[in-house]
């Protein structure tokens, strides 16, 4: 085995990710396998970086005395910076770094100070400005240097170095007149969650090849790949016994019963209809944040609009004499035939992926363990065409067909029960879940900063996620409802309805926030809001209800969680699964960002947690 160039130990100059700045970091070790070094910050932040990235502090040294030396021979570059106006006032969409306070400007300017200034205490040089590299065949989308950890200055930004001064302190400041900025802010590794199989995993601090296995690796994955459809096929059973006590486990009925063509060709026809509706020219399109290659995508975020004229087709349907209850009296071979669906697709995506560069590929699904692979994903953002496979799975087909089959419940439960009208219970359900995605579709833009859209690959785990785990079990209370009526006296519906709107209120509140935040910090409506700055360029928002503990949105979603499973009354525990394994997966999501946080924001992230002490409940948790 070859010497290494760097030694554990070893003081030299390493350059950010996505970036061309180099900073004194430390080397901790070496990873054979993966060929990358781990080295850490002045701040306490830990990266990985390739041998190309590194460079002795001599050598550095060297580098910066010879380019200044290059500079000051060149006289038509000093005429060039002193006659160019445009030289001091061309803007970066998220920072601009002044390097040194020489070339600051003066306050005799009448500007008042900046707030939220990020001081970076490590010594960053600017290398040779290199393009980020991009493989978007698109000319218009824009080209930016980017990593997973902050957002980088756009190419106009120029940062200069006096090479005397290159060990002196200096500042990473957000200019306040950049009234279009663009940055995406962190208030940490949080998200808008809508549904998902299994928590996502948070967002990687440095740019490698893969990430370190979650779940367990390839038993985790694999256990995980069984128990889940195991665990739906299990609730999809119970929910229809008269009893349905934890005690008294469901007998598995015989093979043939989980096949059928009808509810087959039912899922690939409301599929492919939603797929037709989102490829319509209409509603806006939006963009994406900018990949690790520069890359923006563009998506058609016409959610709301799939949603009207899905529920207008299944009106119209049912005027004309469809049966809807079908989907009830079928919900097992429905379940059955929608896990053949994303069992095929995410063949396909794994097949496909074999064939996907470096830079197409997410960071957490590349291990080169096949199974591990296959349930998270190994490709970031399959598409086809202009078709985005993962976006489209996200949110229409599960989602919209979440309200499909709970309107097909009141119907059912009507049918069942001899009614004339859906019980307070059922309307309950379905009006307050409604809400929730109709709410989500409204505002489908916000996805475009979860981590499912911009870190996690597309696999198994996020495939059967859209198309089983969320249209089959978040129904769990609607579906119990059609054979365990539950009436309501007016205080109870009252306190209900309250809930819901105080968890909503919290849950909207909180991410419109975050997002607005996410999209312009310089936004001088967004101006008292406090903020931590860390070294990676971006700040954490303490302010707010995110000042009062770290996941508001997360409060907001259990609120509304209860509220859902109210209704269904206390005599089982089967209509409250959704809360239990809501709890926990926040609470394993809440504690994964913890530590992924701590190394990428170093010492901040420590003063956040002190500001902000509670992660989802005040004063509890």
């Amino acid at each position: 085995m070859p010497s290494l160039k760097y030694q554990a130990g070893d003081k030299v100059m390493g350059r950010w990710p996505g970036s061309s700045l180099y900073y004194e970091v430390k080397v901790l070790g070496y990873d054979a396998k993966s060929r990358l070094y781990t080295v850490i910050y002045k701040d306490g932040t830990e990266l990985e970086l390739r041998e190309q990235d590194i460079m002795s502090v001599t050598s550095f040294q060297q580098r910066t005395r010879s380019r200044s030396r290059s500079n000051s021979r060149s006289p038509g570059r000093r005429r060039s910076r002193s006659r160019s106006p445009a030289r001091t006032t061309r803007r970066s969409s998220s920072r601009t770094v002044a390097a040194a306070a020489a070339e600051s400007t003066p306050s005799s300017r009448g500007d008042k100070k900046l707030k939220q200034t990020a001081e970076i205490k490590i010594n960053p040089v600017q290398q040779e400005k290199k393009p980020a590299e991009n493989n978007s065949n698109n000319k218009h989308e824009k080209k930016e240097e980017n990593n997973t950890a902050s957002k980088v200055n756009e190419p106009d930004a120029k940062v200069e170095v006096d090479s005397e001064k290159n060990l002196g302190r200096y500042n990473l400041r957000r200019r306040k007149e950049d009234g279009d900025s663009k940055a995406a802010e962190a208030t940490h590794e949080d998200r808008e969650e809508r549904a998902s199989a299994a928590p996502p995993v948070a967002a990687p601090a440095a740019t490698t090849s893969s990430t370190p296995l979650d779940f367990g690796g390839n038993i985790g994955a694999l256990f995980l790949m069984l128990f889940l459809p195991a665990c739906v096929l299990f609730l999809v059973l119970q929910v229809n016994q008269k009893d349905p006590s934890l005690t008294n486990l469901p007998a598995l009925p015989p093979l043939e019963t989980f096949w059928d063509p009808q509810a087959l060709g039912f899922v690939i026809i409301w599929t492919f209809f939603q797929a037709l509706l989102y490829m319509l020219p209409v509603g806006k399109l939006s963009e994406g944040i900018v990949l690790r290659t520069g890359r923006r995508l563009t998506y058609r975020t016409n959610g709301f609009f799939a949603c009207v004229v899905s529920a207008a087709v299944v009106v119209a349907a049912v005027y004309q004499g469809a049966d809807l209850t079908y989907i009830h009296s079928h919900f097992l071979q429905l379940t059955s035939a929608s896990f053949l669906v994303s069992m095929l697709l995410s063949v396909y995506l794994y097949v496909r992926s074999r064939s996907a560069g470096p830079d197409e590929r997410a960071l957490g699904g590349n291990s080169g363990k096949v199974i591990y692979d296959f349930f998270k994903g190994r490709e970031l953002n399959p598409r086809i065409k202009e078709f985005d496979l993962k976006f489209f799975c996200e949110m229409r087909p599960g989602l919209i067909g979440w309200c499909l089959i709970n309107f097909a419940m009141a119907l059912a439960e009507m049918k069942q029960q001899k009614l004339d009208a859906p019980s307070s219970s059922m309307i309950l359900v379905n009006v307050f879940q409604l809400i929730y995605v109709v709410d989500g579709l409204w505002n489908e833009e916000a996805i475009l900063t979860t981590m499912d859209l911009m870190h996690d690959g597309f696999g198994y785990m996020l495939a059967f996620g859209d198309l089983v785990w969320v249209p089959f079990t978040f129904t769990l209370q609607a579906n119990y409802l059609v054979s365990h009526p539950n009436p309501l006296s007016l205080p109870e519906l009252t306190a209900i309805i309250v809930l819901k709107l105080v968890g909503f209120y919290i849950f909207r509140k909180s991410n419109n926030e975050k997002n607005a935040f996410r999209r312009n910090p310089a936004n001088p409506r967004l101006s008292h809001l406090k903020t931590i700055p860390t070294a990676t360029g971006k700040s954490l928002l303490v302010s707010g209800w995110w000042g009062v503990v770290r996941h508001p949105n997360y409060l907001g979603d259990l609120i509304m969680a209860l509220a859902w499973s109210l209704p269904c009354g206390f005599s089982h525990l089967l209509p409250w699964f959704y809360i239990i394994y809501f709890v926990i997966l926040l609470v394993h999501r809440a504690s994964r960002d913890m530590n992924v946080c701590r190394r990428q924001y170093g010492l901040a992230w420590d003063e956040y947690c002190r500001t902000v002490r509670y992660q989802i409940i005040p004063g509890l948790y």
